[in-house]
């Protein structure tokens, strides 16, 4: 997915900067992840074959076959859905895609109509747009200050003409956590498809099909620490999609083209290490620790931006009064973070995310994202806070700011 504002969205990151006693601090885990070592050991072991296609009947493509059909059962034992209800794609964008385009294509003859969110990743909205210039009416539901969408409203955007809902589990860029159980079964009180983006949450809280009660589902490896370039999609069993990429029927004839076996087996990797939630536990305490020692040291100069407890156990977004995001990040050497704003000849726009939830200007301008993953340290945030208030104490920068 490519970056926007809150997503790794201009940041300069301190390895430009760093001097040899100045460690960089990664703290930008929901733009990418890195590679975790047990998978990476997996891929190693891959390198060098098996090399036949997966779909050759010789003994080298059943071994590459059977990799196939092992990572498979390890996304589905993740979701809680069947093997065969997992299909493999490039990554979440494409996932998103097939789910939103897929399903237009599939159900023409019943309706037109998709319903979404005002907050999604552009890999959602800009599919929609592009089903708009063919034909489709699309409805984008507003949310409120803490990013949330209200279940009763996507229930009265739904018309006789609706095909798809689509709503991301959790934001990209605050966090925020959205009631997709109970939309999902808005949405199939009416005879509705349910689909989730799931790339920001999946290996942070749980991500059960059913209990979720969606029809699709999508994932993006490099989230997840696998690689980038693999992703999946859930279809639930009976739901049809019209192909993306038309061929030789792979993936139940849902998306041509021949697997990477060793893409696939890393995700898979991913999927089956992402069961275990614990490490979860420490992440959010060092989260909230981030935000505690924040207030503790900059008080009213800093607020918190998405819900304050709906949200994802490793996502802070804060803003800082009277400055700008790209600026301070620009001075944190050696901190890896993103920003809600972007900056253009002097002034600031803000993300769409920020607009979307109306977050003054004001305060929107001197947004940031900070997400951790399963290998920060106490000793890391901690660094963090400091090099965060040291910039903070410099006197701030005059911006244009466009809401």
């Amino acid at each position: 997915m490519s970056a926007q504002p809150g997503e790794g969205a201009p940041v300069r990151q301190g390895s430009q900067r760093v001097g040899p006693a100045m460690k960089e601090i990664y703290l930008d885990h929901n733009a990418s992840t890195p590679l975790d070592p047990r998978v990476a050991a997996v891929m190693r072991l891959l390198l060098d074959g098996p090399y036949a296609n997966p779909s050759a009947t010789h003994a080298g493509g059943r071994a590459a076959h059977a990799l196939i059909d092992r990572a498979r059962a390890q996304v589905a034992a993740l979701l809680g859905c069947g093997s065969d209800e997992v299909v493999f794609t490039s990554g979440g964008s494409e996932a998103n895609n097939l789910a939103l385009k897929g399903a237009y294509f599939a159900l023409r003859d019943r309706g037109d109509h998709i319903v979404t969110t005002a907050v999604e990743h552009p890999a959602i909205l800009e599919p929609a747009r592009f089903l708009e210039r063919l034909g489709a009416r699309v409805t984008v539901v507003a949310v409120d200050r803490t990013g949330q969408v209200d279940p009763d409203a996507v229930r009265r955007a739904i018309t006789s003409r609706t095909i798809l809902v689509s709503v991301m589990h959790a934001n990209n860029e605050v966090g925020t956590i959205q009631p997709i159980a109970e939309i999902a079964h808005g949405a199939h009180e009416r005879g509705i498809l349910m689909h989730t983006d799931a790339a920001q949450s999946v290996g942070k809280i749980p991500t059960r099909v059913d209990d979720l009660g969606v029809d699709l589902l999508s994932i993006a490896g490099h989230k997840l620490y696998a690689p980038k370039g693999v992703g999946a999609l859930y279809v639930r069993r009976g739901v049809h999609l019209e192909p993306l990429i038309h061929g030789a029927g792979h993936e139940g004839g849902r998306r041509a083209g021949t697997e990477s076996a060793l893409l696939v087996a890393s995700l898979g990797a991913a999927c089956e290490l992402a069961q275990d939630l614990e490490p979860m536990i420490e992440v959010r305490r060092l989260r909230d620790l981030f935000w505690d020692l924040l207030r503790a040291r900059l008080g009213e100069q800093v607020v918190l931006n998405g819900h304050t407890e709906q949200r994802l156990p490793n996502t802070l977004n804060v803003s800082l009064a009277g400055r700008v995001g790209a600026d301070v990040l620009a001075a944190l050497d050696g901190v890896a973070a993103s920003t809600g704003s972007a900056c253009h000849s002097g002034s600031v726009e803000l993300s769409p995310v920020l607009r979307a939830m109306g977050v003054p200007p004001e305060v929107g301008m001197g947004a940031l994202r900070f997400s951790l993953g399963r290998g920060t340290t106490e000793a890391e945030i901690r660094d963090a806070v400091e090099r965060l208030v040291g910039t903070v104490k410099t006197p701030p920068v005059t911006a244009v700011v466009e809401g």
